[in-house]
């Protein structure tokens, strides 16, 4: 936990940028895993733990915009809970902690809720992900929730958690530092006839051990073509590429995401060595453009361009560079997004909505294929945390696809791409903070020049 003046800060800054009304910010709840008495590991909500902080179920933040009040409704630990979980500090304590000065029980909540639509007061709610979460705002709201869903709660989110603090920075750094063991185990470990699952289980293992968790369920595959591959089951080949996206969370909920792709015969060959280079040079691109005032958006075409040129030299693509990227012909091998918002959520705050995080009214998304995932696309500032991850793909069933449709034929060289389709793909990412005039690759550099990684793979 930060200092208590960090989450007052936060919450008088919310007052700030709301006008009127309620906010119910709501923590999260136990989750049985295959029966009520078997629960996954508690993970508490981002928006509670960003300005209430109590990391442990059954917990409701309350702001009264109109009274200057914040309210944390909780109630005691009983007896029960006690023998099974040990001493546990009250309500009371807990909310001192974080600079809270009124509590309430649990069940208060139905009467500030009735006592605001007697004020004719505004109540404020972020959109729910849990399905407990629909039922409880149905029940307290008496009234569908969805009418109660805040735009302006949700914008003024964005603006407070988009921006890090030198707080949330050195915890992020405390997450990549455990992301970085992670991604050199697996280097260390990958070689012919190791099947995946042995090598995910000891990354996963990591952030455990460093009191933590993974970020994100663990991606780690010699397919790399599909993009969100979560199946270990695989005996990795010679001739193969490994890739890992992985990354870790702090024991306070901040995380760490990165990728890295590496030759399972522990030397590139030559072909491999051609696109990985080309997907390096997208990365560090990006690293070198990517400052305040710039759009993320111009950074993703920025990297479509270094990554079509690349193409053009391999003779996979053709023709104009420019023209080939403004059509989205290079997204056959380029198909997602450049990358995301990162801190308290591996993909930050898009429960918020993602065009709320990624977007705004300067920046509209595209329906273009390939362009349209782009989940962050607006204009940068000092102290966002985000990914930079630019990829190569082969998908055989897309490229069949675009061939049998005749799409982009003057730019694609479709009898090349064949030759193509049983490599895999490529993806390279870095977490970036904005500063005041660049950008900086934060923490400890994971290898990824190709002469790192066959040394550690070596080694």
């Amino acid at each position: 936990m930060f200092p208590k003046e960090v989450y007052i800060n936060r919450r008088n800054r919310l007052k700030e940028l709301v006008n009127s009304g309620v906010a119910i910010i709501l923590g999260n709840e136990n989750a049985a895993y295959n029966y009520p008495a078997n629960e996954y590991h508690f993970r508490q909500d981002s928006n509670f733990l960003y300005f209430f902080a109590i990391n442990k179920p059954h917990f409701i933040g309350v702001i009264d915009f109109d009274e200057g009040k914040d309210i944390i409704l909780g109630d005691d630990f009983e007896i029960d809970d006690i023998i099974w979980m040990g001493p546990q500090p009250s309500v009371s304590e807990l909310a001192k902690e974080v600079g809270v000065e009124y509590i309430g029980k649990y069940t208060d909540i139905y009467k500030i809720v009735d006592d605001a639509k007697a004020k004719g007061k505004k109540i404020h709610i972020v959109p729910p992900y849990r399905g407990e979460h629909i039922n409880f705002y149905n029940d307290v709201l008496k009234d569908d929730y969805k009418k109660y869903i805040s735009e302006e709660l949700i914008k003024a989110i964005v603006e407070l958690r988009s921006v890090k603090d030198e707080y949330e920075i050195k915890e992020i750094e405390k997450a990549i530092e455990v992301g970085y063991e992670m991604h050199v185990t697996a280097m260390r470990m990958c070689k012919p006839g190791i099947v995946e699952q042995k090598i995910a289980a000891s990354v996963e293992a990591i952030p455990i051990a460093n009191g933590g968790r993974i970020s994100f369920p663990v991606i780690l595959t010699q397919n790399g073509e599909t993009l969100h591959n979560h199946y270990h089951g695989n005996i990795l080949q010679s001739g193969k590429m490994m890739l890992t996206d992985a990354g870790a969370e702090t024991a306070m909920g901040y995380a760490s995401d990165f990728t890295r792709t590496v030759p399972v015969s522990g030397k590139f060959d030559q072909r491999q060595r051609d696109v990985y280079t080309i997907v390096l040079n997208a990365n560090k691109k990006v690293i070198e453009l990517s400052r305040p005032g710039v759009k993320y958006l111009d950074m993703h075409l920025e990297a479509a361009r270094v990554i079509a040129s690349g193409l053009n030299d391999l003779g996979l693509m053709k023709g104009d560079i420019d023209e080939a990227v403004a059509v989205g012909a290079h997204a056959l091998f380029f198909p997602h997004g450049l990358g995301h918002m990162m801190g308290l959520d591996v993909h930050d705050m898009e429960g918020l909505g993602e065009d709320y995080v990624g977007y705004d009214e300067n920046v509209k998304r595209s329906d273009q294929f390939g362009l349209a995932y782009l989940r962050l696309a607006r204009e940068l500032k000092p102290g966002f945390v985000l990914t930079d991850e630019p990829g190569i793909y082969f998908i055989p069933a897309l490229i069949d696809m675009w061939r049998k449709e005749g799409k982009f034929m003057d730019f694609i060289n479709y009898d090349e791409v064949e030759k193509y389709k049983d490599f895999g793909g490529i993806r390279i990412e870095d977490d970036l903070l904005i500063t005041e005039n660049g950008c900086e690759v934060m923490g400890k550099k994971i290898p990824k020049e190709i002469d790192d990684i066959e040394q550690i793979m070596k080694a």
